[in-house]
């Protein structure tokens, strides 16, 4: 849910924006122009992809996985999960040719994996037939640790411009220790003595 200030925030943007392309592309007509509403083939993404991204390559050394992290975005409707029925059309979306370009794209799926970007089942095209794609702010949050800061903080600036509250410090539940138990007071008798406890009644 977009809050009132977020909404309010975004709108403005767009009317910013609008002027913007008036004053410094006069010419441009609409059909000129790609727009989700007018225009088929289009998904919902986070804004912060392009961070997330530079964290994930920062994350795979030499072998970067940000691209292949894209391409499954782009794949992705709001329910999260991607099939993959043909896993040499995403190969090649990540930029993977050759004889072990889909060797090397599954080898990217296992690093997203591995970070916890992505979750996935197998089926007929292979381990990652079925994925899921997990909120990319909680893994970021979650790997903050082994992040450079740098990218860290860019995340975090680039949230607070979209508005992305989940990516706001949660401080962790107060821990509850019980009080003492109270110490004995001096005008309590203490308790009898087993020696001195009365006897039950045996039974006849």
């Amino acid at each position: 849910m977009v809050s009132v200030a977020a909404f309010t925030r975004i709108s403005k943007g767009r009317e910013r924006a609008l002027r913007l392309r008036e004053s410094l592309f006069p010419t441009i007509t609409d059909d000129q122009l790609w727009h989700r509403k007018r225009n088929h083939g289009f998904t919902t993404l986070p804004r912060t992809l392009p961070v997330l991204m530079n964290i994930i390559d920062a994350q795979s050394k030499n072998k970067p996985a940000g691209r292949t992290y894209l391409g499954l975005w782009m794949r992705t409707f709001d329910e999260a999960i991607v099939i993959v029925e043909n896993p040499m059309s995403l190969a090649s979306e990540a930029g993977f040719s050759g004889e072990r370009a889909v060797t090397t794209w599954r080898d990217r799926m296992t690093t997203l994996k591995k970070l916890g970007f992505i979750d996935a089942h197998p089926g007929s095209s292979g381990d990652f037939h079925y994925v899921l794609l997990y909120n990319p702010h909680k893994v970021a949050r979650e790997l903050r640790k082994k992040i450079p800061q740098r990218y860290f903080m860019q995340l975090i600036d680039r949230a607070a411009e979209i508005g992305a509250v989940d990516m706001d410090e949660v401080p962790p539940p107060p821990v509850v220790v019980p009080p003492p138990p109270p110490p004995p007071s001096a005008d309590m008798p203490p308790p009898p003595d087993a020696a001195q406890a009365p006897k039950k009644a045996k039974k006849k």
